[in-house]
């Protein structure tokens, strides 16, 4: 037998809040290797938390410590991704802007501020002549205000050129209605946040309203393209082709994907949506390991899934490969 005919592609995203793609890619293999297969981990990322990781682990990378500011005006230990070669550093809007950062009480998109994200691309933009920003996860929706005031406190960003990986499509006017309640806005909140980023729009050297992917971070990426020119595009897609998804798939017998939670939202830039699409324009049987399964048939069916399995930690992770690798 082939060694392409016993050989897993084991591309996850992270299980969001319990494990990296790293971890859960690794628990995977070991599955795989308790039943004789061969595996290629390619631990993937959408944009959201995790996405530096991923990418520097496909290309190589050093991780720069930097302190920020957090969405709360308090410093924290933070950092970007610089890539090997130098040319390229991938920041994280979850490194110092996150929800994580915040303990649930604390959580107030009204005072939130997306500074620190600022500083890090302001930093970033002194070592690369392209700078990542990955803008999942964010704890903010003051549309990027924080942001673009420490890029001019630091004075710019030179000549670097902003991508924004983003996971989701939401514009600028729909951010705060989307994703605010789930940072802890109410009713009201919400209502004043839409003003805030109507006013904000107005100032801004191109509008960003009706414009796909602009809502994302709470605005963060429709203030950088904005201001900066910054690049919108599809995290999952971009981070596919920078680990070579494509090229590794076509060496593997089938690939084995994985999130958090499988449900409906899989489906609005996903990294296993993504993986999906790919591996069925490659004939490669596609398996999802996830921590939740909430998809139904109907997005079971769209994905072209040959199996879907549950599994909340590493001995389940391993157990659920082994069973896809004995069929």
């Amino acid at each position: 037998m082939s060694a392409q005919a016993r050989t897993a592609l084991l591309a996850p995203d992270s299980f969001k809040g319990t494990m990296t793609a790293a971890e859960v890619a690794a628990a995977l293999a070991a599955g795989f290797e308790s039943a004789g297969w061969r595996f290629d981990a390619c631990p993937l990322g959408d944009g959201g938390e995790g996405t530096g990781a991923a990418i520097a682990a496909a290309v190589g990378g050093d991780w720069v410590e930097a302190v920020a500011t957090d969405p709360l005006g308090r410093q924290v230990d933070a950092g970007y991704h610089l890539l090997a070669g130098g040319d390229v550093a991938v920041v994280e809007v979850a490194a110092a802007s996150g929800l994580a950062l915040l303990a649930p009480a604390e959580r107030d998109p009204l005072v939130a501020t997306s500074r620190g994200t600022g500083e890090l691309i302001a930093r970033a933009a002194r070592d690369a002549a392209e700078v990542l920003i990955a803008v999942g996860g964010s704890a903010t929706t003051d549309g990027g205000a924080g942001a673009l005031a420490a890029i001019d406190d630091a004075g710019g960003i030179g000549s670097a050129r902003l991508v924004c990986l983003c996971d989701v499509t939401t514009p600028w006017e729909l951010s705060a209605p989307t994703f605010a309640p789930q940072k802890g806005a109410d009713a009201a909140a919400v209502a004043e946040l839409e003003t805030r980023l109507e006013r904000l729009a107005a100032t801004l050297p191109r509008d960003p309203r009706g414009v796909p992917a602009t809502g994302a971070a709470g605005g963060i990426s429709g203030a950088l393209w904005a201001r900066f020119g910054a690049e919108l595009c599809a995290g999952a897609e971009h981070v596919c082709d920078v680990a070579s998804f494509d090229a590794r798939a076509q060496a593997a017998a089938l690939v084995v994907t994985g999130e958090g939670r499988l449900d409906a939202t899989t489906m609005e830039g996903k990294v296993v949506a993504e993986v999906a699409r790919r591996s069925r324009a490659l004939g490669r049987p596609l398996h999802a390991v996830v921590g939740r399964d909430d998809s139904g048939d109907e997005v079971r069916a769209e994905l072209g899934l040959a199996s879907v399995r549950e599994a909340g930690d590493e001995t389940g992770l391993a157990r659920a490969a082994a069973q896809i690798a004995v069929g």
